[in-house]
């Protein structure tokens, strides 16, 4: 493959220039960049956390060219305002595109709604608007929000939890949650807004994405929206692909997340609707958190846990290595339908296309072979919050490619 002017100029073997810069790549896997749809970069406000500049240093290491920046910062991300500062910091920052997320609602409060058409009309180009942490509860609100975003083809993108179902909830309810003495949060109260927001959608005919999906009620419903031809999507987080209720027996609240870690059999039914296509991404959720706000008893500790430098090798070894995706697969999972979803596609400056002549050279490289531990204290983001600290997975990123400039090369920052 030859580069040139930030698009992929050729494909084939045997590609020489004279004095073009030269990559190796044997035995490694080439993707299209990846890209998140859900990342908590917690700048404005909470840079104690993470900074638009460490969180995309982290997204690049993790081979994502391109995030989508959630709304809940302080002050919130609900005017043209906020989102153009988190876009020209993006900007600033230089190793991944940055795309914010617009509010659904004024300050997340669920009352009114936040100024989307100006959010879209920004610099930024907004098309993507979320309540996330916070579920946009009344269905009125709701349903004004997703017939506001169908003038500009945007999309809403709802955090399921029926607020009265979840009051003081800790972890999954369940036996687990029973044993431990935490207070359990039950799957219906992710189903019951899933189904009601398909419901919603299908009748105003606008384009509804569900967030963080974690259970295998919720796989069904959106399977069966989608069976309807409803414009209705779905993600995934690699921690909900790999890790069970269980986990909380230590009560490590590494463990405590938003939604909750669910069963054996949540996961299996995860797995499966991720790689028959009912669930189109995986989305980190990247959550990270001072060490003060995790290192707690698990009731005061804050929910999340941090995911963008080690997604892909999660995803590898939930799902790759299991068989149920190839790596084709991979890339349109973690690319292609991510990028469709947030309106990202086409052009020089797209992302999510196929590596072929002309389109924008957003490229990920991956060692598959490749076997690492996984060390919290050397990520380049500030949060620490892994779940996965001290296991072994599969895969490594080797080179990221934003635009045909390297901002990852044999695995650190350039």
């Amino acid at each position: 493959m030859r580069i040139r002017d930030g698009v992929v100029a050729e494909v084939g073997e045997g590609l020489t220039g004279s004095g073009a810069r030269t990559f190796e790549g044997d035995g490694l896997v080439a993707l299209p960049g990846l890209v998140d749809l859900h990342t908590h970069l917690r700048e404005p406000g909470r840079e104690d956390a993470e900074t638009v500049e460490t969180g995309t240093q982290a997204a690049a290491l993790g081979g994502y060219t391109a995030v989508h920046a959630m709304a809940n910062t302080d002050p919130v991300a609900d005017t043209a305002g906020v989102v153009e500062q988190v876009w020209r910091l993006g900007r600033e920052a230089g190793h991944c595109d940055v795309r914010p997320v617009g509010a659904a609602t004024v300050a997340l409060a669920g009352a009114q709604l936040a100024e989307l058409g100006a959010m879209a009309d920004s610099a930024a180009r907004v098309r993507v608007f979320s309540d996330d942490g916070k579920c946009v509860a009344d269905p009125v609100i709701m349903r004004r929000a997703l017939e506001y975003v169908k003038a500009f083809d945007g999309v809403i993108a709802q955090h399921a939890q029926e607020p009265r179902l979840t009051d003081d909830a800790q972890m999954n309810e369940g036996e687990v949650s029973a044993r431990l003495g935490l207070r359990g949060w039950p799957a219906v109260a992710e189903e019951a807004i899933i189904a009601r927001d398909c419901l919603l959608a299908a009748h105003v005919d606008s384009r509804l994405h569900i967030c963080h999906v974690s259970t295998a009620g919720s796989v069904e419903i959106i399977r069966w929206a989608k069976s309807k031809g409803w414009q209705v999507t779905a993600e995934v987080t690699p921690h909900h692909l790999l890790l069970i209720d269980e986990a909380a027996q230590t009560y490590d609240p590494v463990y405590k997340v938003n939604p909750p870690l669910r069963t054996s059999a949540d996961v299996e039914a995860l797995r499966q609707g991720l790689s028959d296509g009912t669930i189109d991404a995986v989305a980190t959720d990247h959550a990270p958190h001072p060490l003060e706000d995790k290192e707690a008893e698990w009731q005061a500790a804050a929910f999340g846990m941090i995911g963008l430098e080690g997604a892909l090798s999660v995803v590898q070894e939930a799902m790759v290595e299991t068989g149920l995706l190839d790596w084709a697969g991979v890339a349109d999972r973690m690319s292609v339908r991510p990028a469709r979803v947030g309106r990202l596609g086409g052009g020089p400056d797209g992302h999510g296309g196929p590596i072929e002549v002309g389109a924008a050279a957003n490229i990920t490289l991956v060692d598959p072979a490749a076997r690492v531990t996984v060390d919290p204290s050397t990520f380049a983001s500030k949060g620490r919050n892994s779940p996965f600290a001290g296991r072994t997975l599969p895969g490594r990123v080797i080179a990221t490619f934003l635009r045909g400039s390297p901002t990852v090369m044999d695995g650190k920052i350039v």
